[in-house]
């Protein structure tokens, strides 16, 4: 049983874990006909087959692990939700092209070909059911990164054109404007200078020189602004010599999360170079997840060598100008609980960064069952937010966020993603919660030392 089910039996039959099923429908991009979308989607699926995916290939005992570290198994009960299972395309290919005995398997077809019906019923466990949090990964005892293998089998997808319509549209603006929700340049010029002139406070953009190089996410360009002006004090405060640059502000990268490589590049060398520009030591992503596993720990393999310049997710920022003693704060004096994303925590390194903050603030850390590392997903990563068909299965993992915050008692929930604040809004909202997302950042911002 995993520790879900120990803390809370899931009553399966109850009213409100009741989902109804997904709209049938297929997303299609471009005119390929079925064998050449096959076609497209093999030869996606054979370029990432390296030693490391044929490591864990062959590395599956079948023993069920994943499943239950996966919070849309756990909530579901349908094993076609187990990550493992996700992969089944990818590693029939895998076993009839790449493995040791693939003439076998092809021989004896114990794998058969891939079909355009399989790729059209994966698109909903590739995309729509899977966050690429990492759980299962961090679960699986052969040490499988289950959640790597589902980025690599979108690859073959977007090749096949086979994206769920809603992201593949925001992967394809981003290409298009620079921005996933169309927070150009201009608009993000504009929205400085109102919150500069609202907010008093002053927030360079394209300084020719800076040491620390700022990126931003599009959610909180567009949606959550306050996060613009809480950076800009917490770096004046600090007394850091800093600029946001137009030509490389959008650090959310929907190239990675559709399954295109060279859109993900693109996003990644547009920060690379920006910060190269103005010989920044530092580059500060965001409070954004996806964006932090794209350029921390993928962005030295789009630019192909090493970067030339430090890479720090906000909270690490933060915590390492808390110790230096750039950073003074005042004290909360309140009971708070902490979401760990994903993609900063568990699939990138940066647990303790925020533990340090909040103890700095003199906070109460209530920590959620299975916290830190293991914590559970808020269910909209990956790019699952955007897929409305995905909507009620991503309710429903939600009510496990809502157990385990709920579980502390504490007065304040706060995080340092912005989608996985955006994930808490709206799940709040559908289920009429009365608890409310904080930014980690913002609360910095709000409790500075004079």
């Amino acid at each position: 049983m995993s520790d879900l089910d120990q803390q809370h039996p899931l009553e399966l039959d109850a009213p409100r874990f009741r989902v109804r099923k997904p709209q049938l429908r297929v997303d299609k991009q471009g005119a390929l006909d079925d064998a050449a979308r096959v076609t497209a989607a093999l030869g996606g699926f054979v370029r990432d087959f390296s030693r490391a995916t044929a490591a864990h290939m062959e590395a599956c005992v079948h023993c069920g692990q994943c499943a239950q570290a996966c919070h849309f198994y756990v909530t579901t009960r349908d094993p076609k939700y187990t990550p493992i299972w996700k992969l089944e395309p990818f590693k029939q290919a895998y076993s009839r092209q790449a493995g040791p005995f693939a003439w076998l398997f092809r021989t004896l077809n114990l794998k058969p070909e891939v079909t355009i019906e399989e790729l059209e019923e994966w698109q909903e466990l590739i995309y729509d059911s899977c966050t690429m949090c990492g759980r299962c990964t961090m679960i699986c005892p052969m040490g499988i990164d289950i959640a790597g293998l589902v980025g690599l089998a979108r690859h073959g997808m977007f090749q096949a054109g086979l994206v769920p319509h809603e992201l593949w549209a925001v992967a394809e603006r981003a290409k298009r404007e620079g921005s996933p929700l169309g927070a150009t340049a201009k608009v993000l010029k504009e929205r400085i200078e109102w919150l500069a002139d609202d907010h008093d406070v002053e927030i360079p953009l394209d300084r020719p020189h800076a040491d620390v190089i700022v990126t931003l996410s599009s959610i909180e360009i567009m949606k959550y602004p306050q996060s613009i002006v809480a950076m800009a004090k917490v770096l004046n405060h600090a007394k850091a010599s800093w600029t946001l640059r137009s030509e490389g502000y959008e650090a959310t990268n929907f190239g990675m999360l559709s399954g295109n490589a060279e859109w993900q590049r693109e996003s990644s060398m547009k920060m690379i170079q920006a910060a190269i520009a103005c010989g920044a030591k530092t580059l500060v992503l965001p409070e954004c997840g996806h964006a932090y596993g794209a350029l921390r720990w993928q962005g030295a393999n789009m630019y192909g060598k090493p970067l030339p310049f430090r890479v720090l997710h906000i909270s690490e920022f933060l915590a390492e100008n808390i110790r230096n003693g750039s950073i003074r704060l005042k004290q909360l004096g309140t009971s708070l609980t902490f979401h760990d994303p994903c993609q900063i925590s568990r699939r990138g390194g940066a647990t303790q960064a925020p533990r340090e903050i909040i103890a700095a603030l003199g906070a109460e850390l209530r920590e959620m069952p299975s916290t830190g590392d293991l914590n559970w997903c808020c269910g909209g990563g990956g790019g699952v937010v955007t897929i409305h068909r995905a909507d009620d299965l991503r309710y429903r993992a939600f009510e496990i966020k809502m157990r385990q915050v709920e579980d502390t008692g504490a007065e304040t929930l706060a995080t340092s993603c912005a989608n996985c604040r955006q994930t808490f809004d709206d799940g709040q909202a559908h289920f009429h919660w009365d608890k409310k997302m904080a930014s980690l950042l913002e609360l910095v911002a709000d409790n500075l030392a004079v």
